[in-house]
C-alpha cells in the first residue's frame, strides 16, 4: 500500500484532499502534517512513498520543506496541491524537483491525470 504525507495548515483542507484522493480510486495510507516543519520531520522519521503539499504554510512553506528534503538527500515524489497554480509558482515547483502541481479547486479527475504518470 502507497503511504502518503498530506501537508497543510488547514485541517479542512486535508481532509479534503483526502476525500479526493479516495474517489480518484487511491486508497493510500494517509498521515498528516500541519505544516512544513511538522511534515519535514514526519519524513525525517518515516519516509512515505509520497508527499502532497500546501505551498503557503507556516514555519515552512511548501517550497522550502521541499528543498530542505532534497538538501536532506530525500528524493520523495513531492507534489504541490495549492490554491494558486501560476506559471511563476509552476516554474519554481518543477526548478525544485516537484512532480506536479494541481491548483485548487481540484477533482478527483485532475488528481489522476497528476498522479497516475508518477506512480507509473
Amino acid at each position: 500500500m502507497i503511504r502518503a504525507l498530506v501537508a497543510d495548515d488547514s485541517r479542512v483542507m486535508r481532509q479534503i484532499v483526502i476525500r479526493t484522493l479516495r474517489q480518484a480510486g487511491y486508497d493510500w495510507d494517509v498521515r498528516e502534517a500541519a505544516d512544513g516543519a511538522e511534515a519535514l520531520e514526519a519524513v525525517r522519521q518515516d519516509e512515505p512513498d509520497v508527499v502532497l503539499s500546501d505551498w503557503n504554510m507556516p514555519n515552512l512553506t511548501g517550497i522550502e520543506l521541499l528543498q530542505r528534503l532534497r538538501q536532506e538527500g530525500f528524493g520523495t515524489p513531492f507534489g504541490f496541491i495549492t490554491s494558486e497554480g501560476s506559471a511563476e509558482m509552476r516554474e519554481a515547483a518543477e526548478q525544485a524537483g516537484a512532480l506536479f502541481l494541481i491548483a485548487k479547486p481540484f477533482t478527483p479527475e485532475a488528481f489522476r491525470a497528476a498522479i497516475e504518470p508518477v506512480l507509473a
